[in-house]
């Protein structure tokens, strides 16, 4: 059977041969959003708790819209929109309203790139900032957690009168879901903070993974900054396969995007019966692909059906590489995944340790490679996962491995599908 795979901007297929084929997973088809600009309309004005927008705007001079970056396929194009007019009909001036990028730790966004995500008109009559994680300057201290985070926030979000986040909810490898609160921590917080978020003491939970928000560590820690660094409202979504709207959620951050996460999780899982020998998956293809360290959020997803010791296959485009330099270079200098592991409790958190982190955490119980042409032999060589020049060599090879019989599960879409075993 022939599966296509989202991979770049134009997916990719690959072949498995109808006996060893156990399961297609892929989300719930849920009917899309009729008019997403509409319902967004409408939930402003009776948002899911708290007062709506405009009558927030009308006490206060100023406000901070927070979107995604690139790597991040939210529609902002359609939820920025009916934002903005409800600030200004509460009376902010648009020159008062900035759009802070929450970059993370990521490279900060292009011009081209501010134009795809947020469209020409917003770009030439708003002010945009990109967060920089890395410029202390830029952030401003809230203190400590309970737990020991540094909090720290962008200035632009914290000296804001009226405070949004847009985002959409997805299954996330430590956080449980994505949305809400991780708009501000991370992807606002500095350096520290986020280095803080990322260290071994979260990740290493149980309770740190896809799906996972009752008794989430982390899930509590972000909130515990949310509420430091004060959120007012979310403007959130949900997403099907293909990308359209299947649910709009605005109000109390905490509120909405429970409901979010409720709908998410209903639309998201797949299931089947008994671990399998091989995962074939994404990372659902651009932009959560652009870089290896995007997407280890695929292979994470994958983990929870496959056997231990069985052969993880995931097809990453990877078009900019393997992604930042730090990240990089510990790609590139450890042999093995158990090496590495080891070497995290001899030194301190570095930027991005934590995505390689979880992919070694795979890799040292399974068999990992990776498909993608967009990372350079060179480097490919040098990883402690292996490499395939296709997928179909993959899966001849996996096949070999597990033997004639080997029962193969496919996620097309990695990241956007929560898989679980049927529950006896």
């Amino acid at each position: 059977m022939i599966v296509h795979l989202a991979y770049g901007k134009s997916g990719i297929d690959v072949d498995i041969p109808d006996a060893n084929l156990q399961s297609v997973l892929t989300m719930r088809d849920v009917p899309a959003v009729a008019n997403p600009a509409r319902a967004l309309t409408q939930l402003l004005g009776s948002p899911m708790g708290g007062a709506a927008l405009v009558d927030r705007a009308r006490n206060a001079a100023s406000a901070c819209v927070v979107v995604c970056d690139i790597t991040r396929p939210v529609p902002n194009r359609i939820l920025l929109p009916p934002i903005l007019g409800a600030l200004a009909k509460g009376g902010i001036q648009r020159e008062r309203i900035t759009i802070l990028v929450a970059t993370g730790l990521h490279r900060p966004s292009t011009q081209d790139e501010l134009l795809a995500m947020l469209g020409d008109e917003i770009v030439r009559t708003t002010r945009i900032v990109n967060h920089r994680a890395r410029v202390k300057d830029e952030q401003r201290s809230l203190g400590t957690t309970r737990q020991g985070t540094p909090v720290c926030i962008d200035e632009e979000y914290c000296a804001a009168d009226l405070k949004v986040t847009t985002g959409f909810i997805e299954p996330h490898l430590m956080a449980g879901f994505s949305g809400g609160r991780k708009l501000i921590a991370p992807g606002c917080a500095g350096e520290e903070t986020i280095k803080a978020l990322h260290s071994p003491q979260f990740i290493e939970h149980p309770m740190c993974r896809e799906g996972s928000i009752e008794g989430n560590p982390l899930h509590e820690e972000l909130l515990t900054i949310a509420r430091m660094a004060g959120h007012d409202m979310i403007v959130n979504v949900a997403l099907d396969a293909e990308r359209r709207i299947t649910g709009v959620f605005a109000g109390d951050p905490e509120e909405a995007h429970a409901r979010g996460v409720s709908h998410v999780r209903s639309a998201a899982t797949a299931t089947v019966p008994s671990p399998v020998d091989m995962v074939i998956t994404s990372s659902a293809g651009h932009p959560l692909d652009l870089t290896l360290y995007q997407a280890v959020k695929g292979m994470t997803a994958a983990v929870p059906i496959l056997k231990p010791g069985g052969t993880l296959i995931i097809a990453a485009e990877c078009a900019e590489g393997l992604g930042s330099p730090e990240f990089t270079a510990m790609a590139t200098a450890s042999t093995t995944a158990r090496g590495f592991l080891d070497e995290l409790r001899r030194v301190p958190v570095r930027i991005d340790q934590w995505q390689l982190e979880e992919c070694a955490k795979v890799a040292v119980g399974h068999e990992c490679v990776l498909v993608s042409s967009g990372i350079p032999e060179d480097q490919r060589r040098r990883l402690f996962i292996r490499t395939a020049p296709t997928l179909d060599d993959a899966v001849r090879e996996g096949i070999r491995r597990h033997g004639s019989g080997a029962r193969i599960a496919v996620i097309p879409k990695g990241p956007y599908t929560l898989v679980r075993l049927q529950s006896p």
